[in-house]
């Protein structure tokens, strides 16, 4: 970096910091921090609207139940009688009501700090108007993260340059650089579809395995790591991509900019975001062709999901990984998922929205779905939303036993001229659940490679033995957030009451249910399970962080 460029960054992150966003973003941080606090009862409060901390300290707040999960709202949060403005110093001054380790506090106390500057500093540069705008820009506009998970820009890894240089929401064209590794040093797995794993120009030379990796990842890791290998030739620089690759809202994956047709690359990162590790297992490296071809196997077989619902399934059919053996610190830091590109793939006249963007505002606070409710009318809208989104997730799960993750992200609104049509679903390689014994047609699943024993997260795998967590995979990681986010949005944006939002999914449902018959899995259980966000940074991960909480599905 240049001495100019760092003077140009500086001069940018301190009329961010002096802006009026610092305070929006901290409020935000605020809320949602104490949001996820009080609804995972990880504090201590005296009385329903009081913690109070050390050397006496007060912080006051008015809290409420949502309908939705019986959520928690909060709002007028007060230090002492004052806004507070230091995040780091409210959770110091709790500590002792927290449920929480010391090291693991002071983690999270950086993620949520790191959260502050990065989303300050990209609200403050964001101009472009959302509406009318195009799939791929809106991948990078809408960022405005998770809305549960109070650290949900940290990006632990990036400093301020990387964001401008790599963040989405800043639009900064990235080339991928095209290494080689001899070949059995390397695995690739593959699908029947053929082989794009690299562009024109790039060869590998023969006996080596050519495979992207994203610059950031270069430089901070693989070349200490692999020096080495870069030393004796056991991995070789082939040079820049010669097409130029914007980052989706995951960071990590990378679309193509001047060749759309090209697949999307997902590519390992070292970095943290919304407290998880952004590397890629090479086990779910491996498992990903299988997968999409098993789900895509599912939907090419079922009428409804055939020749009705029509979800895109964004197949991931080439994933390249490499680790040096005997060194665990590797796994995963070195890899590729080649995935399909969207835009390709849609029909004529129909355009593509993330799911993310139906609770996005512009920058007058204009909501991003306001022309497509004044045209068609909200309740039409919605009901047409639930009938594409909701039941091809159902569908799997009840009917043949697979639970997607399809939360923000991961699921895509197709439509035209506002109004749903179908939606794409992707991230399959770590965002399916499933139990043998309860599958529809277990002959047809893959067997897919383990989670190795030193890599084991408790609160990650793809198999199970409980049918409970198949079902509440998709409760919690759809419906408590995709679903749950838009009632909340449209309560606020469009005063229509959770209760009614929630009454209209159960319509749907029910009547898709009994067009074909009793489900394998129950829905409308009256509690599920939903993972401890919050807490899971504030203790190990030795055991699944899981509460009860009511289903809004359940009410009659």
């Amino acid at each position: 970096m240049t001495a100019n460029t760092t003077e140009t960054t500086d001069a940018l992150v301190r009329q961010a910091l002096a802006s009026p966003h610092l305070s929006t973003v901290r409020r935000r941080i605020f809320r949602q921090l104490l949001e996820s606090l009080l609804y995972e009862n990880a504090v201590r409060t005296t009385d329903d609207s009081t913690i109070v901390g050390k050397a006496g300290v007060r912080y006051t707040f008015t809290a409420k139940r949502r309908y939705g999960f019986a959520r928690v709202a909060v709002e007028n949060l007060l230090r002492d009688g004052e806004e507070p403005t230091s995040i780091a110093l409210f959770l110091s001054e709790i500590a002792d009501c927290l449920d929480a380790r010391a090291d693991h506090l002071t983690r999270f106390t950086r993620e949520l700090d790191e959260t502050l500057v990065k989303d300050t500093v990209a609200r403050h540069q964001r101009a472009e108007s959302l509406i009318g705008t195009g799939f791929d820009a809106l991948e990078g506009l809408i960022t405005d993260g998770h809305r549960y998970h109070p650290a949900y820009k940290s990006r632990v890894g990036f400093d301020i340059a990387d964001n401008l240089a790599y963040g989405p929401e800043f639009r900064n064209p990235v080339r991928p650089l095209w290494i080689a590794v001899r070949d059995e040093l390397a695995e690739t797995s593959r699908s029947a579809k053929p082989d794009f794993s690299a562009p024109q120009g790039i060869e590998p030379p023969e006996d080596y395995v050519a495979l992207p990796v994203h610059p950031w990842q270069w430089r901070e890791h693989v070349v200490t790591t692999y020096a080495e290998w870069l030393h004796d030739d056991r991995m070789v620089v082939l040079g820049e991509d010669s097409d130029r690759f914007l980052p989706q809202q995951s960071i990590r994956t990378l679309a193509c900019l001047d060749s759309p047709r090209r697949p999307n690359l997902k590519l390992a990162m070292s970095l943290v975001n919304t407290s998880t590790s952004r590397v890629l297992a090479p086990h779910t490296v491996h498992n990903a062709p299988l997968i999409s071809n098993w789900l895509r196997g599912i939907r090419d077989s079922d009428p409804f999901l055939r020749d009705e619902s029509r979800p895109l399934l964004l197949g991931e059919f080439v994933g390249t990984s490499v680790s040096q053996h005997g060194n665990p610190g590797t796994y995963g830091t070195l890899a590729c998922i080649w995935r399909e590109s969207l835009p390709p793939l849609l029909d004529p006249g129909e355009e593509a929205v993330p799911f993310t963007g139906l609770t996005a505002r512009d920058v007058d606070g204009t909501p991003l779905i306001e022309p497509w409710v004044s045209r068609h009318g909200l309740v039409p809208w919605l009901r047409q939303l639930i009938d594409v989104a909701v039941l091809p997730v159902v569908h799997l799960l009840t009917r043949h036993g697979v639970a997607l993750e399809a939360h923000a992200q991961n699921m895509v609104l197709l439509h035209s001229q506002g109004m749903p049509t179908r939606v794409a679903l992707r991230d399959f390689h770590d965002g399916i659940r499933f139990s043998r014994a309860h599958l529809a047609d277990p002959a047809r699943c893959p067997v897919l490679r383990a989670t190795p024993g030193h890599h084991e997260n408790r609160n990650s795998f793809v198999e199970t033995d409980d049918p409970l967590l198949v079902a509440d995979f998709v409760l919690d990681a759809f419906f408590f957030i995709n679903m749950g986010e838009l009632a909340i949005f449209l309560s606020a944006a469009y005063d229509l009451p959770e209760r009614h939002f929630w009454a209209l999914v159960r319509e749907v449902v029910k009547q898709h249910e009994q067009r074909f018959g009793p489900p394998a899995f129950d829905i409308f259980t009256p509690e599920i399970a939903v993972e401890k966000l919050t807490t899971r940074r504030l203790l190990p991960d030795t055991e699944l962080r899981l509460h009860r909480v009511p289903n809004p599905l359940a009410d009659a």
